[in-house]
């Protein structure tokens, strides 16, 4: 039998985007003839993962994980192509173990998890087989971490599995009601779609385009120059209100805003919370 050399292996991993130890295992099988170890990997099925590589992913799921102590969360969009696959067992378990291993390694960097090891290889070649065993091209999309060491992180994930958020607040005390807090928070975040905290958080060129849009608006329509700028500032507040988090109107009681269910929630706690912080996370987004 001829030597298996490291770049023979090589060589047929990017013919047939099987993993290492498949595609070494077909060499062997195949008295190290290239070709006759691709037919072998496309009999075991092991072949797939290359066809199926440029199929567009777009559905998928979101999985969350929290720590013991809620203060620290991930979140992993794992990417399919149906959304039968998405809901199928061997796509979530293997979703869950991904982002059991982000998790473990709390990182965001999703370039740097395809090289780590996983299931007793790297994750990019796990990856591989878990689309020559599923059958439709997997990716992974973003990862997402929060962590509040003098708080909780409050984490949601819709019922379809394509949105959640994490949601971070700090407290002085009653972590438990801190972290009811910051979960009805985050459900705020999955359904108002915010895009900054308050306003002295959203970036100024955005708001002053918003305010130069409602004065030109109010000169086509004739309005007196001396309360051009009044009616622009009105509509920069209302802006305001619909994409900053601390001014919208709470989801479970629009009478109040959701800084004041935060004064409200800390004065029954007997503790001040204080949200610092949010993702709001969309598949595929």
């Amino acid at each position: 039998m001829s030597q298996i050399t490291a770049s023979m292996v090589k060589d047929l991993r990017e013919k047939t985007g099987a993993g290492m130890m498949d595609c070494k295992k077909a060499l062997q099988e195949s008295g190290a003839d290239i070709e006759k170890a691709v037919d072998w990997l496309r009999q075991k099925g092991l072949a797939k993962a290359a066809k199926r590589a440029d199929r567009a992913a777009e559905e998928g799921i979101i999985i969350l994980k929290t720590s013991g102590d809620n203060k620290k969360a991930v979140a992993v969009e794992v990417k399919c192509e149906t959304d039968f696959v998405a809901r199928g067992d061997k796509f979530i378990e293997f979703a869950k173990d991904v982002v059991e291993h982000a998790f473990d390694n709390f990182t965001n960097d999703v370039e740097e998890m395809l090289s780590h090891s996983f299931r007793g290889t790297t994750m990019k070649e796990a990856i591989g087989e878990a689309v020559a065993a599923i059958g439709e091209n997997i990716l992974l999309g973003k990862a997402h971490k929060a962590e509040c060491s003098e708080g909780v992180v409050g984490a949601y994930v819709h019922s379809n599995g394509k949105l959640a958020a994490l949601v971070e607040v700090r407290t002085t005390g009653n972590e438990a009601a801190a972290l009811e807090f910051a979960k009805n928070v985050a459900m705020q975040v999955v359904a108002t779609s915010p895009i900054a905290l308050s306003a002295e958080s959203v970036d100024p060129a955005l708001l002053e385009r918003e305010r130069e849009v409602y004065r030109n608006k109010a000169k086509e329509e004739g309005k007196p120059d001396n309360i051009i700028d009044k009616i622009a500032d009105g509509a920069v507040k209302k802006y305001c209100k619909e994409i900053c988090l601390m001014e919208q109107a709470y989801i479970r009681d629009d009478k109040m805003s959701i800084a004041d269910y935060q004064k409200q929630a800390s004065k029954e706690a007997g503790a001040e919370f204080t949200i610092i912080g949010f993702q709001r996370i969309v598949l595929g987004e």
